[in-house]
């Protein structure tokens, strides 16, 4: 059964991610972009969009792919099944990040983009996102009609307009210097080309490979790079940046005394900064290093968004300068209903998700390396140096995130229960202050330490996270947070 969860439509391939369910994903969404009333090409909002310009005689999609198995011809089927359904599209002629066909979108005022990926997943796994015309993810409204639409498809075949009649209706391009100009605009690119910094950069096999090192060598930056080959299997890891996966990375910075450590994931939605040493900045950490960046540095202001599992580091920063923090249930499309509306400066998540205002409404990995470079030039010394500092201006903040595996699915329901049913009031040596439920459960106490637990929705997985002033009472929240998880209250 397909599903859309917080990136998308995922799933294993050959099993449930297959030619014939493309197809279908495909002709539903071509229905629904040219009769929908809410999201459609006739929708009040999407004319708004549009502003004087005229729409063309028949909608237009931006298609992009990553560097999965199979990626590429998934997606030269959807846009033959759009052709024969009379929706013309735009399709990469490489593989290349999510956020760069978010930008297509934008730039191109197409109704919508479909980009086959399975992001940070194992390479066993592929997926469809679909973003709407503003660029950012699609929203409950729209996923969850999707979803019924396909399933009232049954086993119905989808046909395709044959090779031979395409040319007209689908355009191959570079979409590289359309994303390029797009993030040139939204850098310091004197003060990035002033520095002459020397950087590391990992794409992880992924699909931002034809994109960063290229993006940063362009703004005057050296660039030694590693797995920018496509590799299917991603090197037999997950492409997803963390300490254990960059490992390579840090090695590399450490050797060469470069100044950073630039990765980004499958898809280059999501990033991983190593600092000079090699040493690992948390997302969250960067996430407050950005706002304090954008605000000091480029003297912007805004509102911020942040879920409901992410530091209060950001918080505390966003007070420092007097910006208002709005919190969301997790998912990066609640974050980016919210930059959609040009009040918020700054979005993001602990799961290595940042957006800015002026550019599309969702995450963006690349512009994340790119704003973390600009940093160093401008504060002209290293992360940790400039996380230092802000601890002392603001107070420290250490956090962190656990996955744990349940055996059973039944298990997962079970603990929901039990702690919505009874939830614990004394944890960790001291007495909760707060409970928040609104996506999971968020143990607030006093002194501004937090413990928080969430089944995934997507995997058979429990989520841990936990955030205090200092490393030992963090310790101790995730030594409560594991007690839960084992059902020992």
């Amino acid at each position: 059964m397909i599903r859309f969860g917080t990136g998308g439509w995922r799933s294993l391939l050959s099993d449930e991610f297959t030619f014939p369910n493309v197809r279908k994903v495909a002709h539903v969404i071509s229905a629904l972009v040219k009769e929908h009333p809410d999201y459609g090409v006739n929708s009040p909002d999407y004319k708004a969009f549009l502003g004087s310009s005229k729409p063309g005689p028949v909608p237009l999609v931006v298609v992009g792919y990553d560097t999965r198995f199979l990626s590429d011809e998934c997606a030269r089927e959807l846009c033959a099944v759009f052709a024969l359904d009379g929706v013309k599209t735009i399709l990469s002629s490489t593989d290349l990040p999510t956020p760069a066909v978010a930008a297509a979108i934008v730039a191109k005022k197409a109704i919508g983009g479909l980009m086959i990926t399975g992001s940070q997943s194992p390479a066993a796994y592929n997926g469809i996102k679909w973003m709407p015309f503003w660029g950012g993810a699609a929203t409950p409204a729209v996923t969850e009609d999707i979803e019924r639409r396909v399933e009232l498809l049954g086993s119905q075949t989808i046909k395709t307009m044959s090779v031979a009649l395409q040319e007209s209706w689908i355009e191959t391009t570079d979409l590289r210097p359309l994303y390029f100009r797009q993030l040139s605009s939204l850098l310091d690119v004197k003060a990035i080309r002033k520095a002459r910094l020397k950087v590391a950069v990992d794409v992880m096999h992924g699909s931002a490979r034809h994109y960063l090192r290229p993006l940063l060598e362009s703004l005057g930056v050296a660039v030694v790079a590693l797995h920018e080959n496509r590799d299917v299997l991603f090197g037999g890891c997950a492409p997803e940046p963390s300490p254990s996966s960059l490992t390579e990375l840090s090695q590399l910075v450490v050797k060469k005394r470069l100044a950073l450590g630039l990765a980004c994931d499958g898809d280059g939605d999501r990033f991983g900064i190593l600092d000079a040493g090699g040493r690992w900045i948390s997302p969250n950490e960067v996430l407050a290093l950005a706002l304090d960046h954008l605000v000091t540095h480029r003297g912007l202001t805004g509102k911020v968004a942040r879920n409901v599992m992410t530091s209060h580091f950001v918080d505390a920063v966003a007070k420092s300068h007097g910006l208002e923090v709005r919190e969301t249930p997790v998912g990066f499309k609640f974050i980016g209903d919210l930059m959609r509306t040009g009040q918020f400066l700054l979005g993001g998540e602990e799961s290595a998700g940042l957006a800015v205002r002026g550019h599309v409404p969702d995450k963006d990995g690349v512009l994340a390396c790119l704003l973390m470079l600009e940093l160093v030039a401008c504060a002209r010394r290293p992360l940790t140096e400039v996380r230092s500092a802000l601890f002392k201006r603001v107070g420290a903040f250490h956090s962190t995130r656990q996955d744990f595996v349940m055996a059973k699915p039944r298990e997962i329901q079970e603990l929901d229960e039990r702690l919505r049913l009874k939830p614990p009031l004394d944890l960790a040596g001291g007495s909760v202050w707060r409970i928040d439920q609104s996506d999971g459960f968020k143990f607030i106490f006093r002194d501004g330490s937090w413990l928080g637990l969430r089944s995934s929705g997507t995997e058979q997985v429990f989520r841990l996270y936990a955030e205090a002033h200092d490393p030992k009472r963090l310790a101790a929240l995730v030594a409560a947070g594991k007690q839960l998880l084992q059902g020992r209250f």
